[in-house]
């Protein structure tokens, strides 16, 4: 159930040029047909399991790779709607939620619901966009094809509960046996999670119909034959553990020549592409955070020392340039940073696409050292866009930029600039209601401007995002104790917040209840 990722066959059909509807989106059967398991049970299930990796020390809420990774994620999303794998049945239900682990093993995952898990490991290792397309949209495919329901389904001995137990005691194995035994209770547990396995017949459905989806999204098949070479190269090796889906997946000859087989006549074989600088900085990125040790850290910096750098490839030095200035940024040490990042800006100067990343760097150290006089803050703002309430459509923000809005913001302490921060996350919100992050940094914006009421619901509305809705009705409680206190203060617009959190911690509580139900 934890699938792993390994590529299959590819079909013919679904290689459609972007804008088609392949005949494969309309006369392939759904694996996932006739799921004895509804579609509001498979939510439910997976809600439990994301519960508790969101409490998991190793999740990440990085806003730069999260990005990077919603650049690719959605557009498969989109694809896949316009194909019809994706029914607005289930587009309604699932969560559609990626989420990233800092666990260095080579890995990503389906699980209940809609949501997928990415390691940083994966994100290290893939070198392109389509790389990593290969994977999303594989792990997509099972999920929409009901694979996961399916199986789920086939032993009806088993409750979907001590199921969610299983599946997280299998995401625990490539940290810890002895938290894989816990959460796998008994040697019945532990030899029912080894059904749970995608079947053959399962993988070659989640890449017939993946190729299909990421082709229509305008991303090159050819990603998926340099992807299914780096499985067959570390099966070569023996795997040495970092590859897990090598051990529940193993290589075949048959699987590698049909991968070949369904590419369009004429296509080249699979070589290793050189990544763009910004896909380089976005790897690099994640093998920095996915080992914060001191001693790794620093190697960094012999890295960019190494006067051998100078003659490599343009992305490998910005890529090795982004690595250590970040390295240094985790070593408290902002004077490394800058100068690894002056570096950095000299060599993707040229490079339109590195530009956001870069800025964004900048400003994370700048925000860290926290040594910008009050003029350096504001042209700092500047740089970030923050502007009076903007006027960019909800769709075309960034992310990272206005979260890194909003920590300038609370460093200048200015009302204009808190309120423009808080307008701009305000919107964001009401078309990305689950960003808990979002709500944090809003729930900090109006501490800042006094506003205790909004503040307490803000830092409600991020616990219940993370499906934590005991911490979510303890903030909501907090907040109705505050209006008790003042009973006959207050404007309109605190009666109009009043009556918000009231509505809000009705709903809370019956998804609190409802967890009690289904523990």
């Amino acid at each position: 159930m934890a699938c792993a990722w390994l590529p299959a066959g590819l079909n013919a059909q679904t290689m459609a040029p972007s804008g088609s509807t392949p005949a494969s989106a309309t006369s392939l059967p759904l694996l996932g047909d006739g799921s004895a398991m509804a579609s509001a049970e498979e939510r439910r299930l997976g809600d439990r399991i994301a519960r508790e990796l969101f409490r998991d020390p190793d999740y990440l809420d990085d806003p730069v790779l999260a990005d990077y990774v919603q650049g690719v994620w959605q557009p498969l999303l989109r694809a896949a709607r316009v194909r019809g794998d994706l029914t607005p049945e289930l587009d309604e239900r699932f969560a559609w939620h990626v989420m990233l682990g800092r666990d260095r093993t080579v890995n990503a995952f389906a699980l209940p619901g809609g949501y997928l898990g990415v390691n940083l490991g994966l994100l290290a290792v893939v070198s392109s966009r389509d790389e990593l397309a290969s994977v999303l949209g594989h792990e997509l495919s099972h999920v929409t094809q009901r694979h996961i329901s399916r199986l789920i389904a086939k032993d009806t001995a088993q409750t979907p509960w001590l199921i969610g137990a299983m599946i997280l005691g299998a995401l625990a194995a490539s940290k810890s046996p002895d938290a894989a035994s816990a959460l796998m209770v008994g040697g019945q547990a532990v030899a029912a999670q080894n059904q749970l396995n995608f079947s053959r017949d399962m993988e070659r459905e989640a890449d017939r119909i993946g190729l299909g989806v990421m082709t229509q999204a305008g991303f090159e098949a050819q990603g998926f034959v340099t992807m299914f070479d780096k499985l067959q190269q570390a099966a070569r090796l023996n795997d040495s553990g970092s590859y897990p889906y090598l051990r529940s997946h193993p290589l075949t000859t048959e699987r590698i020549a049909d991968m070949q087989s369904r590419l369009p006549l004429g296509a080249p074989q699979a070589v290793a592409t050189a990544p763009q600088m910004r896909h380089a900085m976005m790897a690099t990125r994640a093998k920095v955070l996915a080992n914060t040790g001191v001693d790794a850290l620093r190697t960094w910096q012999a890295q960019v020392d190494d006067p051998g750098l100078r003659s490599a490839p343009a992305a490998q030095q910005a890529g090795a340039l982004y690595g250590a200035a970040l390295a240094a940024l985790q070593l408290r040490d902002p004077t490394l940073a800058r100068r690894n990042l002056a570096r950095l800006q000299a060599i993707t100067s040229v490079d339109a696409g590195s530009a956001e990343p870069v800025r964004w760097l900048g400003a994370e150290i700048d925000l860290t050292a926290r040594d910008l006089t009050p003029a350096q803050l504001t042209d700092l703002a500047t740089r970030l866009g923050l502007r009076e309430a903007t006027t960019t459509p909800v769709a075309n923000m960034r992310r990272p930029e206005l979260l890194l809005q909003a920590q300038v913001a609370l460093q200048l302490n200015q009302n204009a600039a808190l309120s423009s921060v808080t307008q701009n996350l305000q919107t964001w919100l009401t078309t990305q209601p689950q960003d808990a992050l979002a709500w944090q940094a809003l729930a900090g914006l109006y501490r800042a401007q006094n506003q205790s009421l909004r503040a307490l619901r803000a830092e409600a509305e991020a616990q219940a995002a993370r499906l934590d809705y005991t911490g979510a009705m303890d903030r909501l409680r907090a907040a109705q104790d505050l209006m008790r206190a003042n009973p006959t203060g207050g404007s309109s617009a605190d009666h109009i917040d009043a009556s918000i959190i009231d509505t809000r911690q009705r709903q809370i509580e019956a998804l609190l209840k409802q967890q009690a139900v289904n523990p």
